[in-house]
C-alpha cells in the first residue's frame, strides 16, 4: 500500500495515474488536485480533490456525475463501482427488483438529466431504492448538489479503503485513537426481548431482560486530537473517566431491549454530544444471567427476582460509526456467540488426510469430537441488528441451537465441513443475515483408558498443547452449491 509521504512524492503524471479513479473516469482531478500537495493527511487530500472539483465550471460537474453508472445496471463499468454496486447487492437484483430499479432511474434520469448517484457502501438494496424514490422529487438545483455530494463522499470511501484499511479508526492516514475498556454496567426491569421469528432448530422465544448485563469498551478517534498526543494540549480531550460515566448513565436511556441496540445508540449519542469526534467504535459483551430456581404456588418453579451468573458462551457485538459530511456513517458492524463449547461422543470422523514422513495422527472413524466455537455475522441491513424489529433480530441463542443441533444431525468427516453446514443452515433460516464467520479449535480429549468391559465407553483427558483452528465465513452463494444441496436437503426440510 502506498503512503501519503510516497504519494506526495509522485511526478505530476503518476499521482494522476495512482488517483484517476478515485473520481469515477476523471482523471483530471487528481491531476490538477496534484497541484496542491503536500497533502497532511486522507482528509486534507480529500478535501483538495474537492475544491477541485468547486472550482470546475458547471459541464465539468456535470460530466463527472454522468460519468458514474447506472445503480443496478448490467453494463461495464469501472472496477470499483463493480465492488461498490456488489458489496450492496445490486448485481444479484431479482427480475422484479431490476425493473423497479430501471423505471426509477429512467425517471430520475429523464427529470434531472444525469444519473442517480448513491455511496453504496455500507447500504443495502432498500436503502438505495429508498433514497431513489425520495430524491427524484427535489428540485434541479438541489438534486444536482445532492448528486455531488454523493460523488465525494463515494471519492472519500474510496482513498480511505486504498490508503488507510479498514482497521484504522481515524479520519487520517496515522492511527490514533484512544478509549475505555472493561466498562461494567448492569440494569433491572429492561424491556423484554419479545416477538421474534421461531425456527425448528431452536425453543428461544426471547428474554425477560429482568437482568442486563454488558461489559462494554469504546474506542474513539479524530484529528482533533494529534494536539494530545504530539503537543501534551488535552483542552478537547475526553476522559476516559467520562467515557465510563457515559455509557453507564445512557444505558437507563435506552429503550430498546438488544445489546446491538444499546451500543448504537449510545454511540450516536457520543457522537452528538461531543462534535469534534470523528469516529466511534463501540464493543459489548454480554454478562448473561439465568434465571434460579424459586418457589411458586408450593411447586419448584423459576424465580422472577432471583438470578444467577452464567459461565457459559457469551454473545458479543460491534459497531463503528464515523462522521461523513456531518453525518453519522455506520462503517462496520457484526454479532457473535463466544466460548461455544460442544463435545458430541461418537459419530464423528477424521480420515484420508495427506499421510507422509511428518504424519504421526493415526486415521480415526468414529471419534468422539470437542471443539470450540465463536460464530459471527452481519446483517444486510445494520437497522436489523437492533432489535426494532424484533421479526428480523437474530438472537444469539437462536444461533448457538443452530449449531448443536447440526452438529448432532450429522456424521462429520471434519470440523472444516461442519462449520460451512451450520453457516449454511443459519443464512437459511435468517435470510437477512449476509455473512456468517467462524472461529473454531479442536479441542478433543486424549484417550487414556480405551476399552471399559460392558460398556462402549472411554476414558479421557485433556488434549496436550498445540491445538488445531479454523477460520472460515459462509456467504449465500454457498446456499446454491450442489454438495451443500446433496448432503443436507433432507434436514432443511
Amino acid at each position: 500500500m502506498m503512503t501519503l509521504e510516497q504519494l506526495n512524492k509522485l511526478t505530476v503524471e503518476e499521482f494522476t495515474q495512482e488517483l484517476g479513479e478515485v473520481f469515477e473516469h476523471s482523471p483530471w482531478i487528481a491531476r490538477k488536485a496534484a497541484e496542491g500537495r503536500p497533502y497532511t493527511s486522507i482528509t486534507d487530500l480529500h478535501q483538495g480533490m474537492i475544491e477541485v472539483v468547486k472550482e470546475a465550471g458547471k459541464e465539468d460537474k456535470l460530466d463527472l456525475i454522468r460519468a458514474h453508472p447506472k445503480l443496478g445496471a448490467k453494463k461495464k463499468m469501472s472496477i470499483t463501482s463493480t465492488q461498490e454496486q456488489q458489496g450492496a447487492g445490486l448485481h444479484d437484483l431479482s427480475t422484479e427488483e431490476s425493473e423497479e430499479f430501471y423505471k426509477l432511474n429512467e425517471d430520475y434520469e429523464k427529470k434531472f438529466n444525469f444519473p442517480f448517484i448513491f455511496a453504496v457502501k455500507g447500504k443495502t438494496k432498500r436503502d438505495i431504492y429508498d433514497s431513489l424514490q425520495e430524491r427524484v422529487t427535489n428540485s434541479q438545483n438541489e438534486e444536482f448538489e445532492k448528486a455531488l455530494g454523493e460523488v465525494y463522499k463515494i471519492a472519500l470511501f474510496r482513498l480511505k479503503e486504498t490508503y488507510k484499511g479498514d482497521d484504522h479508526m481515524t479520519s487520517e492516514s496515522r492511527l490514533m485513537t484512544y478509549g475505555k475498556g472493561d466498562v461494567f454496567a448492569y440494569r433491572t426491569f429492561m424491556p423484554p426481548l419479545t416477538g421474534l421469528q421461531q425456527i425448528p432448530e431452536s425453543t428461544f422465544e426471547g428474554k425477560s431482560n429482568t437482568v442486563f448485563g454488558v461489559n462494554a469498551s469504546i474506542e474513539i478517534g479524530g484529528k482533533a486530537f494529534l494536539p494530545s498526543f504530539a503537543e501534551g494540549d488535552n483542552s478537547l480531550v475526553v476522559a476516559t473517566d467520562s467515557m465510563k460515566n457515559f455509557i453507564q448513565r445512557h444505558l437507563a436511556d435506552y429503550e430498546g431491549s438488544t445489546l446491538e441496540g444499546f451500543l448504537d445508540y449510545t454511540a450516536r449519542r457520543f457522537l452528538e454530544k461531543y462534535t469534534h469526534v470523528d469516529t466511534i467504535k463501540m464493543t459489548g459483551v454480554e454478562v448473561p444471567f439465568e434465571s434460579a430456581v424459586g418457589i411458586k404456588n408450593g411447586e419448584s418453579s423459576s424465580s422472577d427476582l432471583v438470578f444467577k451468573r452464567s459461565r457459559n458462551e457469551q454473545a458479543r457485538s460491534t459497531v463503528s460509526l464515523e462522521r461523513i459530511n456531518e453525518k453519522m456513517e455506520v462503517t462496520g458492524h457484526s454479532s457473535e456467540i463466544t466460548d461455544l463449547q460442544l463435545v458430541k461422543v461418537k459419530g464423528n470422523s477424521f480420515v484420508g488426510f495427506i499421510r507422509d514422513e511428518y504424519t504421526t495422527l493415526p486415521e480415526d472413524g468414529n471419534r468422539p469430537l470437542f471443539i470450540y466455537l465463536n460464530i459471527g455475522w452481519t446483517y444486510e441491513n445494520q437497522q436489523d441488528s437492533l432489535g426494532t424489529n424484533p421479526l428480523n433480530y437474530v438472537a444469539a441463542e437462536q444461533v448457538k441451537d443452530i449449531a448443536s443441533t447440526v452438529f448432532d444431525e450429522i456424521e462429520s468427516p471434519s470440523i472444516q465441513y461442519l462449520i460451512y453446514l451450520i453457516g449454511c443452515r443459519v443464512l437459511e433460516r435468517f435470510p437477512q443475515l449476509k455473512e456468517v464467520t467462524f472461529q473454531s479449535q479442536n479441542r478433543t480429549w486424549d484417550v487414556v483408558v480405551e476399552d471399559i468391559p460392558g460398556s462402549e465407553g472411554k476414558v479421557y483427558t485433556e488434549p496436550r498443547l498445540p491445538y488445531g483452528f479454523q477460520r472460515f465465513s459462509v456467504t449465500k452463494d454457498d446456499l446454491n452449491t450442489s454438495a451443500k444441496k446433496a448432503v443436507t436437503s433432507d434436514t432443511y426440510k
